[in-house]
């Protein structure tokens, strides 16, 4: 096979496994780990069970391929706002917003069915342990570049860890109901104390 045919062929099998990753993450934001089988994802992403099959041989494959996918789209999700963030006064709660809003939105909630779901399934817990650990590295230093502080001053890395894990915490709240409004009053709060807790984090 001459390299002419094998690019778009090799274009085609890349466009079909990001359909399948995507369909896997909209399929457990909507519907959980349960409903989200290999067929109900081939059949989202306008493939074939048999297409779906080739590129993850089990479910087990497509979900550990769906974490590692998730994973990238939250951090360049993050870099990505970040770029975007005002300076100046009001740039803590523009931080602090964006993060609740990645933290409430389908990719946190799909990843939420898996760490459920991975608290009885051993295999499917290692993947979600070593790529979350790695998500979690990568956002804390997001967070910290973005801030504009750094690790090395005393509490920094507490508050830092605080602000993310208060972010998760409203993910869940939103979880069953629409939190937005309480989301915004305690957003608008996190941002007061960063800026006292953070000389550097956006203070007037």
């Amino acid at each position: 096979m001459t390299e002419a045919l094998k690019e778009p062929q090799q274009d085609r099998s890349r466009a079909t496994r990001q359909r399948l990753l995507e369909a896997a993450v909209e399929s457990l934001a909507e519907v959980g780990y349960a409903g989200t089988t290999v067929s109900v994802v081939a059949a989202r992403a306008g493939v074939s069970r048999g297409a779906a099959q080739h590129h993850f041989p089990t479910r087990a494959d497509l979900f550990a391929a769906a974490v590692e996918y998730m994973t990238e789209v939250r951090l360049a999700e993050i870099r990505a706002q970040a770029a975007a963030l005002p300076s100046g006064p009001g740039r803590t709660e523009a931080i602090v917003g964006m993060l609740a809003d990645v933290y409430t939105g389908p990719l946190f909630r799909a990843a939420l069915h898996l760490w459920v779901a991975a608290s009885t399934e051993e295999a499917l817990r290692k993947q979600i342990v070593r790529l979350e650990s790695h998500v979690g590295r990568q956002a804390h230093r997001a967070l910290l570049e973005v801030l504009e502080v750094s690790e090395r001053t005393p509490g920094v890395r507490e508050t830092v860890q605080g602000v993310l894990d208060m972010a998760r915490g409203l993910g869940l709240a939103d979880l069953l109901t629409d939190d937005s409004a309480r989301r915004r009053g305690i957003v608008r709060q996190w941002s007061h104390i960063l800026d006292q807790a953070l000389p550097r984090s956006g203070a007037a």
